[in-house]
């Protein structure tokens, strides 16, 4: 059965993995946010990760969310990645050839510059930090991203656990709340900690995380 909340996507400001870490889920106790969960539209790993089904087409919280429909996803790629979009506002980055039809039309409709990357699972491979900067592992967006004018810092792969997977990616593990980038996880266990605290802080941003527990993709906080 599909869940209601795939159908009511700006009931509240945020959608959120029932397998987040217990301090994120009490740190972030003054927002409105729902837990994701479904059962056979992707594939089990992420059925309850929020920006499989879920795109924020901005940065801040006050963004439009666009929640994806059941049929316009399934199991197993490309399908399930038809809405892991990475929106900072001003940019659209996707591989845009497997982006939903009607996600697409709303990123052109508002009016986003659109970069196509190769890489379609673009959110979880991508912290958004604010309009014009993000941080990623993959060069593939990385180098396409830059060529637009993008501030992009490119940090190493992996370090970040997935359940069911043998590695996570960053930008499923994190989420911009207010002025914050906020990490599920201990980003410190990240060897390129020191660049990204750095990287956000000089964007005017603070950086959270929470060092008891390992740095876990739980797909985005959106």
């Amino acid at each position: 059965m599909v869940p209601d909340m795939l159908y009511n996507s700006n009931m509240l400001k945020k959608y959120l993995s029932g397998n987040a870490s217990p301090q994120l889920i009490e740190y972030l106790k003054d927002y409105d946010f729902r837990f994701v969960d479904s059962q056979d539209i992707v594939s089990s790993g992420i059925s309850d990760h929020a920006d499989v089904f879920y795109c924020r087409l901005g940065c801040r919280d006050e963004a439009e969310v666009l929640a994806a429909e059941p049929t316009e996803l399934a199991p197993g790629y490309p399908e399930e990645a038809a809405f892991n979009a990475a929106c900072t506002g001003r940019y659209f980055i996707h591989k845009t050839d497997i982006t939903s039809p009607r996600l697409l039309a709303a990123a052109k409709a508002a009016d986003m510059e659109l970069i196509d990357v190769r890489q379609g699972y673009c959110k979880c491979s991508t912290v958004i930090v604010d309009e014009e900067s993000i941080i990623t592992y993959d060069k593939a967006i990385a180098a396409p991203c830059q060529a637009a004018g993008m501030s992009v810092l490119l940090v190493s792969p992996g370090h970040v656990k997935l359940r069911g997977y043998d590695t996570g990616f960053i930008g499923g593990a994190s989420g911009r709340c207010g002025g914050e980038i906020i990490f599920n996880g201990d980003l410190t266990a990240h060897p390129d900690h020191e660049n990204i605290i750095e990287f956000i802080k000089s964007r005017g941003l603070t950086c959270r995380w929470f060092s008891d527990y390992p740095l876990t993709d739980i797909g985005s906080i959106i």
